[in-house]
């Protein structure tokens, strides 16, 4: 598990990170300690937004994720405003999605913003 944590902190460029939002640390720790979870697990399937999922290709994802993910998972965090009644599915969900969600999340708030900017 130190080996995977490790592996996660650097790949997520954890020390830039909590250098630059020392307050978000404990959160981020969370997330790290997830993600661990997860990549060690031993379950076939883990499940995700609903869906059971091969524990691999979860596994693989997450290992993926890197510094601009993280990034978007808290402007994520920041912008909901529903009660999250279960945090670790929420946090798996989005952690794992981010990969496939970020640009066009991005890109549908400029959207909005540039839109925004002429209406007012």
């Amino acid at each position: 598990m130190d080996d995977y944590r490790a592996l996660i902190r650097e790949n997520i460029e954890y020390d830039r990170f909590v250098r630059d939002h020392p307050y978000d640390a404990q959160q981020l720790d969370e997330m790290v300690e997830l993600m661990v979870e997860v990549v060690c697990s031993r379950r076939k399937t883990i499940r995700v937004a609903g869906n059971d999922l091969p524990q691999a290709v979860v596994k693989s994802r997450l290992l993926k994720l890197d510094g601009e993910h993280i990034r978007f998972v808290f402007d994520c965090l920041k912008e909901n405003t529903t009660q999250v009644k279960n945090m670790k599915q929420y946090l798996m969900a989005v952690l794992y999605n981010a990969p496939v969600t970020m640009e066009n999340h991005y890109a549908a708030r400029v959207n909005y913003d540039f839109r925004e900017s002429f209406v007012n």
